[in-house]
């Protein structure tokens, strides 16, 4: 095994798309850290579930949960708007709430079974050219390739996440400040704030660990602890770090150098191959 460094950062997203929770340590089952995600929102003039791509506002709530989830609990989070005004995710005024601030009809809902598969499903898109609509829900230019999609589990395409989660791909997202201070180099001027890109964790590399390097640990597996986790491919980026967002401003450059220097990619989604506890500053090895 080689040791490439030690965690940094732990997060945890109660509500799809909201800002999260900065843990110190936490359980990580099959579906990743107990309660991520465990909340979404569904647009209900569209019909489906949406996040910050479609609905940048939500970007500057807050959620927390009020006690600690489960592998088979996800309980209701706490809300804080823009204004300050909170209330509970379960509670008969938040559908209410983030309607008026989102300037639209939604809801908010639990994660729901994997039979209820029809709730997943993907509306019609917003623009009938998909390569405009594209363009728009990943941020590109005209000038810029579309990202590849190939690797994407295949259900993606029809529905929103995979059956019984809210996560748009993988359970998992790591990150490195190795890529992050790559892509500062190629643009000193931008923010490459972790917060941005939204990761489970955040890897602090030591000594070796250079450059771009988790774009290249597909199939393999990193161990922190008895927690073992797979990497499956790396993280496309869409329009989302380039948005205001509580702590970071607005920045399209920090997209434009990832689509020229990362290959349209930064960070890596995973699987989780055995559950365990991780904590900040646990060691992070190769296998």
């Amino acid at each position: 095994m080689q040791v490439i460094g030690t965690v940094k950062e732990i997060w945890r997203y109660p509500v799809k798309s909201m800002a999260g929770e900065r843990l110190q340590r936490a359980s990580v089952g099959a579906l990743g850290i107990y309660g991520d995600r465990g909340w979404a929102i569904r647009d209900e003039k569209a019909g489906e579930i949406r996040n910050a791509r479609k609905l940048p506002a939500l970007l500057h709530c807050v959620a927390v949960y009020l006690r600690e989830p489960s592998g088979n609990d996800v309980p209701p989070a706490q809300i804080t708007m823009p204004n300050g005004t909170t209330f509970r995710s379960d509670s008969a005024e938040a559908n209410a709430q983030l309607s008026e601030l989102l300037g639209r009809p939604v809801s908010i809902w639990p994660v729901q079974p994997p039979t209820e598969r029809d709730f997943l499903r993907r509306a019609a898109p917003d623009n009938p050219d998909m390569k405009a609509e594209m363009r728009e829900v990943f941020g590109r230019l005209e000038s810029e390739p579309l990202p590849d999609l190939s690797t994407l589990p295949p259900q993606i395409l029809e529905f929103t996440s995979p059956f019984g989660t809210f996560f748009d791909a993988f359970p998992f997202q790591l990150l490195t400040t190795a890529s992050l201070s790559a892509l500062a180099k190629c643009n000193p001027t931008a923010d490459f704030d972790s917060r941005r890109f939204r990761p489970n964790i955040l890897i602090e590399t030591g000594r070796g660990v250079e450059g771009l390097d988790e774009a290249e640990w597909s199939g393999r597996t990193l161990r922190i602890g008895a927690t073992r986790i797979k990497v499956e491919i790396p993280t496309v980026r869409c329009v989302i770090p380039t948005l205001d967002q509580p702590g970071v401003k607005k920045d399209p450059s920090v997209l434009r150098t990832i689509v020229r220097d990362a290959a349209q990619n930064l960070g890596a989604y995973a699987t989780i191959a055995n559950g365990g506890t991780i904590a900040l500053g646990d060691e992070v090895a190769l296998e």
